[in-house]
């Protein structure tokens, strides 16, 4: 896992802002769940694999910021 971490941790720290801009609500109770859920990280595997795909095809591009974080709301 660290070595994955070492390929694309730009990209994963890049993943977190785009996470966050996601999941942001208009509606205030929404957005304070929605908080406590990006605050309670894990290992973020699944975005990691999703990012990791994608440098695999070439590059990682906003698609592969989006595909990983439906990938992260959906778990």
């Amino acid at each position: 896992m660290n070595l994955a971490k070492s390929v694309i941790g730009a990209e994963l720290e890049q993943f977190e802002i785009h996470f966050r801009e996601a999941v942001k609500s208009r509606v205030p109770l929404l957005d304070r769940i929605m908080h406590y859920i990006v605050k309670r990280k894990g290992k973020q595997l699944r975005p990691m694999f999703v990012l990791l795909s994608a440098r695999l095809g070439g590059e990682v591009n906003e698609s592969s910021y989006r595909a990983a974080s439906l990938v992260e709301l959906l778990h």
